[in-house]
């Protein structure tokens, strides 16, 4: 088995942070990869139970994970499961994922660690489908951003 850690700073505060990697409304704005569409997401990491989210490529692709929200710390922590679905929509090794928001001088930190990932190709594309995840919701940012200076010019 295989465990990745990733930390990456935001110039928001933790509570922002928080809020953007766990509600629903917010999670749907950074999760997808580019081109992607999910019919019917299950994606509120604010509270215990399932969640699971299928995402359709461009070209027609399934790609399904699911798995169980297992801690929810408000403001600092959330843990959940993770496994991916096969072409028969059979659920696959399970891993765990928690997210973690800490205060920093300059805003707060998010780290993701995912754990008991199968040997192999399965750290690498997990670090770096989490590192492309990571640019998908400095964008969000940057764009709730844009908008508090636009309402403050124009507002």
């Amino acid at each position: 088995m295989s465990d990745i850690r990733l930390e990456r700073d935001f110039s928001v505060s933790p509570a922002r942070l928080y809020d953007v990697v766990t509600s629903g409304a917010e999670v749907l704005n950074w999760w997808l990869p580019e081109g992607f569409s999910m019919p019917d997401p299950m994606l509120d990491f604010t509270r215990k139970g399932p969640w699971q989210a299928k995402m359709i490529s461009p070209e027609g692709k399934v790609f399904k994970v699911s798995g169980q929200v297992t801690k929810v710390e408000p403001l600092k922590k959330v843990g959940f499961t993770w496994g991916w679905h096969d072409d028969a929509d059979q659920r696959g090794a399970e891993s765990h994922v928690t997210f973690s928001v800490e205060q920093t001088a300059k805003g707060a930190k998010l780290v993701i660690d995912h754990r008991a990932l199968p040997d192999g190709e399965a750290a690498v594309d997990h670090t770096t489908g989490w590192g492309k995840m990571y640019e998908r919701i400095e964008r969000h940012l940057s764009s709730d951003e844009q908008n508090t200076e636009a309402e403050v010019n124009y507002g």
